[in-house]
């Protein structure tokens, strides 16, 4: 971040979580149908005085694949992170501006942070499967968030695994540890945990960029599925995974969103010239 004469606190960032609104010019994006599952209003982010979103205003589609893309370190990330406040666990960190997810600031003092994760589960970009059971991976959240009677938990754990097009493969080795499945398996595993928790918005971070290229095809399979319940936000480096599976996208460069569209449009008629000089390979 440039450093100037003036306060930071002048210059709207606070520290999170407590939220600053300051109108500026958004990025137009396009009309999209219906209203919006998160909504984005000037959105800016910094890791002490390191400023990595400036003013990040656009609105993302319910129950549709929204991809991030952009080069290594604008900041894809960092947002992605901020929708269900992750950011929160490295000190210093502050912003402005406001993110809504369904109507409600994340921000917000009253905000619980259980709650929100609840309803925002996370995909990270290397599977992390807890330890334990494949059953107890996946009832772990809603065991602890008490969200059905232990007597309703079996079908439960089964509707998810099946919603990660994970069950026929384990139905009979529930009792096994979750770490002893392949790479591809663990990450749809991570899927069907992070689904136990009945989110309404499903966050990946690369969730294939440690995967090989069969087990790529079934998760990308799995988010057209998923997208009819769940409004889908994946961030990726793969151009052609974001064409294939996304609906919207957003194009980020040095913290900024510099287009964000359909899909089609962005990859075949980019309005911005460094829109489409990422996406054709000439940086990035």
């Amino acid at each position: 971040m440039t450093t100037t004469a003036t306060p930071r606190a002048q210059q709207g960032f606070v520290p999170t979580p407590r939220a600053t609104l300051t109108p500026r010019a958004p990025v137009p994006a396009p009309t999209q149908r219906g209203a919006p599952a998160i909504d984005v209003r000037d959105f800016g982010f910094a890791y002490g005085k390191r400023e990595v979103l400036k003013n990040l205003s656009f609105s993302i589609e319910r129950k549709a694949v929204t991809a991030i893309i952009g080069p290594s370190g604008c900041g894809k990330s960092t947002f992605l992170r901020s929708i269900n406040r992750l950011n929160d666990l490295i000190p210093g960190v502050k912003h402005r501006g406001d993110i809504l997810v369904e109507g409600t600031s994340v921000f917000a003092p009253s905000t619980d942070l259980v709650a929100l994760r609840q309803r925002v589960g996370m995909v990270f970009q290397r599977p992390n499967p807890f330890p334990k059971k494949i059953f107890d991976n996946v009832a772990y959240g809603p065991t602890l968030n008490r969200l059905v009677t232990r007597r309703d938990l079996p079908d439960l754990v089964e509707r998810c695994l099946r919603q990660a097009a994970l069950w026929d493969e384990v139905k009979d080795r529930l009792e096994e540890s979750g770490t002893g499945l392949s790479g591809g398996q663990q990450q749809r595993l991570c899927i069907a945990r992070a689904l136990g928790n009945q989110p309404e918005v499903l966050l990946m971070d690369e969730p294939c960029s440690a995967l090989d290229p069969i087990a790529t095809q079934r998760v990308e399979e799995l988010m057209f599925e998923l997208k009819k319940d769940y409004t889908i936000v994946i961030v990726t480096h793969n151009m052609q995974q974001a064409a294939r599976v996304s609906d919207y996208t957003g194009f980020f460069d040095r913290g900024e969103l510099i287009e964000f569209d359909e899909t089609e449009r962005i990859f075949t008629k980019p309005k911005h010239e460094r829109t489409e000089a990422y996406i054709t390979g000439r940086f990035g």
